[in-house]
């Protein structure tokens, strides 16, 4: 089992992640982990004695941490995690060695083209969680030395809503499903970006898995906003590393 990777944060997706490989974890609530003050951070990935530094403890990072009020309108909220904080951390590791493993979202993809691969140009929906994680995606990728960008949704399992879309479609699963997919991808090195996803399928589809009595809710709206329609993506590149 590695020992030389740390899953940032605690929510579904790294929690999954922590329980299945056994992978150290830090997060605010556990530990104190601020991803807006990166002065504080040597003192969770370095070993240190009398004040000096005596060895590197991780040569990866999974980042976890993420707003993910997905239509929210607190633009600064979503400002400081998804887009600043990982300048920061792109940056930090960057300078320190570390490999960055960056979970990021299919919802890049809303405006973009069917079944788009990593290769098309994404168009996020129009919200502040789509903007800031496009924003982090292109610094990650224009300043990180050495990367692996995950696009991808994971839902908690059973499905938890009385409700759920058949519009919308996509290749989100189940965080179990999607947690596996990722854990494959980073103990065989893979670097550069990804599309992590499972068969075309309606959240709908998705929910009678788990639960059966899941009422069918066609409406386009969320309130008063448009939720994306198709966020499918190519996962080609995904199977090919797999085989």
């Amino acid at each position: 089992m590695s020992t030389n990777i740390v899953i940032l944060g605690d929510g579904l997706l790294g929690s999954e992640l922590h329980k299945q490989t056994g992978w150290d974890i830090i997060s605010r609530k556990k530990d104190g982990f601020d991803i807006r003050n990166p002065d504080n951070w040597d003192s969770y990935f370095f070993e240190r004695e009398h004040g000096t530094v005596v060895y590197k403890k991780y040569n990866t990072i999974v980042n976890c941490i993420a707003c993910t009020d997905t239509y929210s309108e607190d633009r600064d909220k979503h400002w400081q995690v998804n887009y600043a904080g990982v300048v920061d951390l792109t940056d930090y590791c960057a300078r320190e060695g570390i490999k960055l493993v960056h979970i990021s979202t299919d919802y890049l993809y809303s405006l973009s083209d069917s079944h788009a691969s990593e290769d098309d140009v994404p168009v996020h929906c129009k919200n502040w969680y789509g903007y800031t994680k496009l924003l982090s995606d292109g610094y990650v990728q224009l300043k990180g030395d050495d990367y692996l960008l995950i696009r991808s949704t994971h839902k908690r399992e059973p499905f938890p809503y009385a409700r759920a879309w058949a519009f919308q479609i996509g290749n989100f699963d189940y965080v179990s499903v999607i947690a596996d997919l990722i854990i494959k991808l980073i103990n065989g090195n893979a670097t550069g970006v990804y599309n992590v996803g499972t068969e075309d399928k309606t959240m709908y589809n998705l929910a009678a898995r788990t639960k059966p009595d899941v009422i069918m809710d066609d409406s386009f709206k969320l309130n008063h906003i448009t939720a994306p329609h198709d966020v499918t993506m190519d996962i080609k590149r995904l199977h090919k590393f797999l085989k």
